[in-house]
């Protein structure tokens, strides 16, 4: 692994496990009975764009890390 692989682990694993959860509960949503159709939409459509979000803020966290930039808190 190289010099940066370790600090990326921690946050690929979160984004996973975030990522999955966000789809269970989307397709709990969609499989439901009982739901109208519009309500079944939004409460697909919200958690999807979590799981977007979070691969967004993932990607982000990684360019950080390969950059160098993994520890902004220390500048302040």
């Amino acid at each position: 692994m190289n010099k940066h692989g370790k600090k990326m682990v921690a946050p690929i694993i979160i984004a996973i496990l975030f990522v999955v959860y966000y789809l269970g509960i989307a397709a709990l949503f969609l499989f439901a009975n009982g739901i109208p159709m519009l309500g079944k939409i939004l409460l697909v459509i919200v958690p999807l764009a979590l799981a977007g979000v979070m691969i967004g803020v993932v990607k982000s966290r990684i360019n950080e890390i390969r950059s160098g930039e993994e520890d902004d808190l220390s500048k302040y």
